[in-house]
């Protein structure tokens, strides 16, 4: 039994060091803009067909200032496509994943990620 518990602290210690921080392990696509307590603001920028690391996203709100050609891949292997086109704005759930632009343009994003519940979301006292 103390093997079982030991083994589910080891892969909760495990974890964050898999969801790593792309500003980070990629400093070259991610640059913070502005920090505080509620959120980052990161601006992305990647060349034609440059390719990221793995690394993880809390819930963020994306302002794409270029058109976005995307390949993701998951930590499982999986590969999503996804696009957007200049001046749209998602809510992109948190993932971690690796990005690749399969451009031949460079993209330019805002992710204004979430830092924990915000005030209007926690229960009253």
């Amino acid at each position: 039994m103390t093997r079982i518990f030991w083994l589910i602290g080891l892969l909760c210690l495990a974890a964050p060091a898999m969801a790593q921080d792309p500003v980070k392990v990629d400093p070259q696509h991610y640059k913070v803009e502005f920090e505080n307590a509620q959120v980052r603001v990161l601006r992305i920028r990647y060349g034609a067909h440059e390719k990221s690391v793995m690394h993880h996203h809390p819930g963020a709100v994306a302002v794409f200032l270029t058109d976005q050609d995307g390949k993701f891949t998951l930590p499982d292997g999986k590969t999503v496509e996804r696009t957007s086109k200049a001046g749209q704005a998602i809510w992109t759930p948190a993932e971690t994943h690796l990005p690749e632009n399969v451009s031949n343009k460079p993209l330019e994003l805002i992710l204004v990620e979430l830092k924990g519940q915000s005030g209007a979301h926690r229960a009253k006292k």
